[in-house]
């Protein structure tokens, strides 16, 4: 598959998937709201670590940079 994000979308999505994490920990969120939570943040580190984001591709969506 072909990346289509770029740095600072990654970077966002990490920290997003760190801040939730942390949330759990410290159990700010619990219940049903850990779980939906929790796999939301699942999803933001795989798309962040792999570069892909499925959801960008039928819109055609790419955020990362262009070379000139």
């Amino acid at each position: 598959m072909k990346k289509n994000m770029g740095t600072v979308d990654r970077v966002i999505r990490a920290t997003l998937s760190v801040v939730i994490v942390i949330l759990y920990f410290t159990g700010s969120i619990s219940g049903t709201a850990a779980v939906v939570l929790g796999t939301f943040a699942v999803v933001l580190l795989l798309t962040s670590s792999t570069g892909v984001c499925p959801g960008y591709m039928p819109f055609g969506i790419s955020t990362m940079e262009k070379k000139q």
